[in-house]
């Protein structure tokens, strides 16, 4: 006899009490499983299928919370099974492959890229649902839980393929140097010369946006390597959240940062000897808040990207006439390798973990192998000639 016959003799019949012919009593221990399968036999309500529906999605991001994902990419985990099942007015458990792929065909049509992201996250959603609330949706209410994602419409990723070619050095020379100039007749002169700081300091050290804008001052550190570094919170990968790492200053960021920090930073209204203020911090204080709060909070990644894109087109001569934050990193390791810099130094520089990855930042540098050959034929040349 199964345990799905929770209403027949068995229960009556382990616990010695009742009769065949009496209907069961409810034991202690038992509560549960009665409670449990009675809820199977008993059809239940939209309004419970739509509790569970936004109970799955809580958890899930509890889920994705502990596995040490950033809270800027849990906000954007269920975005997109919410907006398409809001689209439809269904559950999850009843959206199938055919109105997804009208969706994203039709209204939901945007970008290859962020097509991609969508379905792979309304797919990663299902796999959890399968895995842990498969069985009671089907027993509670009839429904079996299957991806809506499947071989014909899972997107594939093909890569990136596109070749981003930043400035030459002289054209990135010219154009620091005319945005420099500029700072003088800014009508927010802190803000213009914050805006400038950033981008030269993205520039010689390769830091990302996000990572720049993040840097407190007390993690500016002036004695450590030759010419001071700064910590910063980089990129994590597979799920291990942000990697702290040190970026470099060299010589120009050090002598930069050092005027930037003695002459403007205290020109913002926070309080800027606090260890814990941001680098580069907002020119505005909550509001709510601006009569108690010591430091203001960094200043936003797309306003930093919004002031650069603002420069280079007003400043930035050559074939490039457009800069992001991105390009400043390929140009910093582009540049940093042409002058002579060895492919490990240049993957130390970014942060990055494989070497593979360094090289794609290097598609556009002009490098010469058979020169590059030819001087360490020279070399092994004069050491086995006894040359010093």
């Amino acid at each position: 006899m199964s345990v799905a016959d929770s209403d027949t003799r068995r229960f009556s019949l382990i616990s010695g009490r009742g009769s065949p012919g009496q209907p069961p009593r409810q034991e202690e221990g038992l509560a549960d499983v009665l409670t449990l399968q009675r809820r199977g036999v008993h059809p239940s309500s939209r309004e419970a299928e739509q509790a569970l529906y936004y109970d799955t999605l809580a958890e899930y991001c509890w889920a994705r919370d502990v596995a040490g994902l950033a809270p800027t990419t849990l906000n954007r985990l269920v975005q997109p099974v919410i907006e398409v099942c809001t689209f439809y007015d269904v559950l999850p458990w009843e959206l199938s492959p055919r109105q997804l792929d009208q969706y994203f065909a039709g209204a939901g049509k945007r970008g290859h890229t962020t097509v991609r992201k969508k379905i792979t996250s309304i797919d990663l959603y299902f796999a959890f649902l399968e895995q842990r609330y498969a069985g009671e949706i089907r027993r509670r209410f009839g429904a079996v839980v299957e991806s809506p994602v499947d071989a014909f419409n899972r997107p594939r990723h093909r890569g990136d393929f596109g070749l981003r070619i930043p400035p030459s050095r002289a054209e990135m020379t010219a154009f620091f140097a005319a945005w420099r100039q500029e700072l003088g007749s800014a009508r927010k002169y802190p803000v213009a010369v914050r805006n400038y700081v950033m981008a030269k300091t993205a520039y010689i050290s390769g830091v990302r946006a996000t990572e720049l804008c993040l840097v407190r001052l007390g993690d500016l550190h002036w004695d450590n390597g030759q010419w001071g570094r700064f910590l910063v919170k980089g990129k994590g990968a597979r799920g291990s959240g942000p990697r702290e790492r040190e970026a470099f200053m060299f010589a120009e960021g050090r002598e930069l940062l050092w005027w930037y920090i003695e002459e403007i930073r205290g020109l913002f209204p926070d309080d800027a000897l606090d260890p814990y203020a941001a680098l580069f911090p907002s020119e505005r204080l909550p509001t709510a808040l601006s009569a108690e709060v010591a430091v203001a909070p960094p200043v936003c990644a797309d306003t930093f990207r919004r002031s650069l894109r603002a420069a280079s087109l007003a400043h930035l001569k050559g074939t490039v006439t457009v800069l992001f934050p991105h390009l400043l990193r390929h140009a910093c390791a582009t540049h940093n390798y042409e002058s002579g810099m060895p492919l490990w130094d240049v993957q130390v520089l970014l942060g990055h973990t494989w070497p593979t990855t360094t090289v794609g930042y290097l598609a556009s540098a002009k490098a010469d192998p058979e020169r590059a050959s030819l001087e360490s034929s020279r070399r092994a040349v004069r050491r086995l000639s006894g040359e010093t």
